[in-house]
């Protein structure tokens, strides 16, 4: 083996032995205050990640996190308290799909913004805030010019409050089947419209014959996907999820926009779980129970989001790790909107709520889905780790 040169054992001593970060001005901020830091040779952005909380402790602030990165530089950010600690902006319809629901742990308000992120995972343990957000996303959606559609597996008890302001709402798994058929043929009947005007999708439509758009609140998806009986269940379970997984990889084009919701989202579910996750780039993990629900919301996009959100607090309701648009994930909380907020927001607007019988006017329901395009989950091995995080 050729001997190394003194210049390489220099180096190779200045890459295995801590150094003192090279500082640059700080420079303050709304919460805190912002530093760039130079890095050796050697040295990646992920050796800060690694010391973040040993830093917010030597800085005696309450958080630091890398706000960027470049070739050969970091940027850090350090908050002097929490700004979560109370969330007090208003809940409000930011333009059309949009709505701002809370406050970033940056000091900027959370938007979720369907037209950016067109579907949305929302998993979270009771009391955790998930049913909150849903109330400031209904505030915040009524006045504009969608279409509600529920999907409440409770039995009814999460949606039926707001059903004034719903076009549709299935509170049964063959209810359910039934409404994802119809939403299948809706996404078909507009392909075609797409087709005649020669345009990807339906905000390129001339405006007199752009179809209005949908927003699907699933509640519970979990209940979609359990089976009593796989022998008699077992088929009905193959249409929900494949009909389901058509929306969300098809959906966005044609204006569907989905936000599933859980208190358990796991591969013990099956793989019709794992596919349709991969579908809802949008990410709100609340307080969870079990690790594998946490895994399933953050697992494949962050590990350090995964670690903060097993942090969360029973103490800190509506508190959630998201990753939205950028692909970062930031510390949330939801604005607190009660159930009377919410459902008298859906009845002042009700009149705006299009019939079923409208959006389904000459569509063709998709009940008739060929053999060829159900595919049968349940068979499928579902123990692969590979399979459900990769």
């Amino acid at each position: 083996m050729k001997a190394l040169t003194i210049k390489q054992k220099r180096k190779l001593r200045r890459v295995s032995v801590e150094r003192a970060p090279r500082l640059s001005v700080i420079r303050p901020t709304k919460l805190g205050f912002r530093i760039s830091v130079r890095l050796h040779d050697g040295q990646t952005p992920d050796d800060y990640l690694r010391v973040l909380d040993k830093l917010s402790h030597a800085w005696k602030v309450h958080s630091v996190r890398l706000a960027s990165w470049k070739p050969g530089k970091v940027t850090l950010v350090a908050t002097l308290a929490d700004p979560l600690r109370q969330v007090s902006v208003p809940v409000l319809s930011d333009g059309l799909l949009r709505v701002r629901v809370g406050l970033l742990d940056t000091g900027a308000p959370f938007t979720i913004d369907f037209r950016a992120v067109p579907h949305w995972l929302s998993v979270g343990a009771t009391q955790s805030g998930k049913s909150n957000l849903a109330n400031a996303l209904i505030v915040g959606l009524a006045p504009q010019p969608v279409a509600l559609v529920g999907f409440d597996l409770k039995g009814g008890v999460e949606f039926t409050l707001y059903e004034a302001r719903m076009s549709a709402l299935a509170t049964e798994r063959s209810e359910c089947a039934v409404l994802l058929a119809d939403l299948v043929g809706i996404i078909r009947d507009r392909m075609a419209v797409c087709r005649q005007y020669r345009v990807k999708n339906i905000w390129r439509l001339p405006e007199h014959v752009r179809p209005v758009p949908i927003v699907v609140l699933v509640d519970e998806v979990a209940e979609l996907f359990l089976m009593a009986d796989p022998k008699s269940e077992k088929e009905e379970v193959a249409a929900v999820a494949t009909r389901l997984l058509r929306i969300a990889q098809l959906g966005r084009a044609f204006g569907i926009y989905l936000k599933v919701c859980g208190q358990r989202v796991g591969s013990d579910l099956g793989p019709g779980v794992t596919a349709l996750r991969a579908q809802l780039t949008g990410r709100i993990c609340h307080m969870v129970n079990d690790e594998e629900t946490a895994k399933m919301a953050l697992g494949d996009m962050d590990s350090g989001a995964l670690a903060a959100a097993r942090k969360i607090s029973p103490a800190e309701p509506g508190t959630a790790i998201v990753i939205g648009s950028e692909g970062r994930w930031h510390r949330m909380r939801s604005v607190h909107v009660t159930e009377e907020q919410a459902e008298a927001a859906a009845a002042t607007y009700a009149a705006l709520a299009p019939t079923w019988a409208d959006l389904m006017l000459g569509v063709r329901p998709a009940d008739d889905l060929d053999a060829g395009e159900v595919n049968d989950f349940s068979d499928a091995d579902t123990d692969s780790d590979a399979e459900v995080y990769v």
